[in-house]
């Protein structure tokens, strides 16, 4: 039973399906991955059960295949032509799947296994036909959990929006950082609060509604451009309103569970009428005209693709994407296995030569639990300090040194990071680079100089820390790494880096060989 061509299509000759063998083989080719990479299959799941941000994932590869079945017709227009350059991107995807891996990067495995879906397609497919399926194939991205990134600066930009139209409305504000008190009360804004899962869904309906709704590449940017600028300024009105009503409710109101509810309402609200208004420039969607071959007698045609054998060309590609797909997750076993340390972690600091101190705050770093801990007080000069060292060795997604869920301090705890800036300072010689951060409660103040050890490295960036972990397990060194902080009374900022500086130079040298006595193990 073959295809009818599309209506305005004269002349076209219909296309013989697939044979099954043939079919069959695509289906595997495609369908393999999800068995080669179940780790990231059940990580990306793991997330969309845990986080109501990324639920929608659930819906996002039915609705990949709806899109592609209304183009089902594309299967005879553009009959599938197998193209082997394609395979030399989908080693680059799988080898960037390796290196994630060994970074214990998780968003970048995810993103990478997902891409190989649109990168076998053009493999297998053929630029013309996948071209033709571009946007449902790509559509798979947004399955991938990615936007915990966006929550800080989204967090940031709520607390400033909020804060400056309280006061344009007339209402005294005392700010500290990301809290802020009006007379009527406290407010702070906190993960839940940045707005990103109202971000995420309107980027994932308004490309879904472009796509659907337009055919000029103008009016889809546009529509899709809105879709991102949208949802962050109705974040910080809900914000407003929901202070607003607090305040002029006495707190009474949009205090507790209330608050959210008003915000999906609004934010329901808001992109119905960002629909409503977009729906007055839609054009009609236009089917695909068939390519136009002449054959001998002037006719047009379409190339057939199979009849009852299947083509060596098309079975050696679909091959070839299943032993690539295969050839990355094999190299990542082998090397987690090399890397795997079964020594227990003893960290020892005898060699710091100061008198300790008793402890002069109650602050904790709001990191992953590690294999070791160890914290110690010391009185330096006029200032006590606190040193703290989270070491971790076979990290995985519960156990990892760099993660974004690790903070100085939680959103939600009485410390509060109001300022962070990187620093150059040194280190035995060596140029260190920090992270120095104050945070702070109504009453106290720390300055906290953060920095991260990895496979003998040290690094003030989570970016380079990453590429230090791949290095160093890619050479079967093992993925040891350590966080370390030294904090002080932050009242005086300049005895405070005085204070911290001098701790480095003298004993920094003590802490290097601490560390490196632990890789040794």
């Amino acid at each position: 039973m073959f295809l009818k061509p599309p209506p305005g299509v004269i002349g076209a000759a219909t296309v013989p399906p697939l044979s099954r063998a043939a079919t069959a083989l695509l289906v595997l080719a495609l369908l393999a991955p999800f068995a080669l990479y179940f780790g990231t299959v059940r990580s990306i799941v793991s997330i969309w059960n845990s986080s109501e941000t990324f639920a929608h994932g659930y819906v996002i590869l039915p609705i990949s295949l709806w899109l592609i079945w209304r183009r089902r017709e594309n299967f005879s227009l553009y009959p599938p032509t197998p193209y082997p350059p394609a395979l030399l991107l989908l080693a680059v995807l799988g080898a960037g799947w390796l290196a994630a891996q060994l970074g214990e990067v998780q968003v970048v495995s995810q993103y990478t296994f997902a891409a190989m879906f649109p990168v076998a397609a053009l493999a297998l497919f053929g630029p013309r036909l996948a071209a033709s399926l571009a946007f449902p194939l790509l559509f798979l991205l947004f399955a991938v959990p990615f936007g915990d990134v966006f929550v800080a600066p989204l967090i940031q930009f709520t607390a400033d929006f909020t804060v400056a139209a309280v006061r344009a409305t007339g209402i005294p504000v005392l700010r500290s950082g990301t809290r802020f008190e009006l007379p009527t009360g406290n407010w702070s804004v906190v993960e839940a609060c940045s707005g990103v899962r109202y971000l995420i869904s309107s980027i994932t309906l308004g490309c879904l509604y472009a796509y659907l709704t337009y055919r000029s590449t103008v009016r889809r940017v546009l529509f899709i451009g809105l879709s991102v600028l949208v949802p962050i300024v109705a974040n910080g009105l809900r914000a407003y309103m929901i202070v607003m009503i607090g305040h002029l409710s006495g707190m009474e109101l949009a205090t507790g569970v209330d608050h959210i509810i008003y915000g999906w309402l609004f934010f329901g609200l808001v992109m119905f009428v960002m629909f409503w208004i977009g729906s007055f420039w839609r054009e009609d969607t236009e089917r695909p005209a068939a390519p136009a071959a002449k054959g001998v007698d002037g006719a047009a045609r379409v190339p057939a693709f199979a009849h009852a054998a299947m083509p060596p060309r098309f079975a050696a590609t679909a091959v070839a994407v299943l032993a690539i797909c295969a050839l990355w997750p094999a190299a990542a076993m082998v090397g987690e296995r090399a890397n795997h340390n079964p020594a227990p972690v003893q960290l020892d600091l005898a060699g710091i030569g100061l008198p300790q101190a008793g402890e002069f705050t109650d602050w904790k770093p709001a990191y992953l639990e590690p294999d070791a801990r160890l914290h110690r007080v010391y009185q330096a000069g006029a200032l006590p300090l606190g040193l703290t060292v989270l070491y971790y060795r076979n990290q995985d997604k519960e156990k990892s040194l760099i993660s974004s869920v690790n903070r100085l301090a939680g959103y939600e705890d009485a410390w509060h990071e109001v300022d962070g800036t990187g620093r150059t300072e040194s280190l035995g010689g060596r140029p260190l680079a920090l992270r120095e951060s104050m945070l702070r409660t109504k009453q106290d103040a720390l300055m906290v100089w953060s920095f991260k050890w990895i496979g003998g490295h040290y690094t003030g960036s989570d970016y380079v820390g990453k590429l230090w972990q791949a290095a160093s397990k890619a050479q079967l060194r093992g993925d040891d790494g350590a966080a370390v902080m030294l904090a002080v009374p932050g009242a005086d900022p300049e005895q405070a880096r005085a204070t911290l500086r001098r701790f480095l130079q003298e004993h920094g040298a003590a802490l290097d060989r601490a560390l490196e006595r632990q890789r040794g193990h």
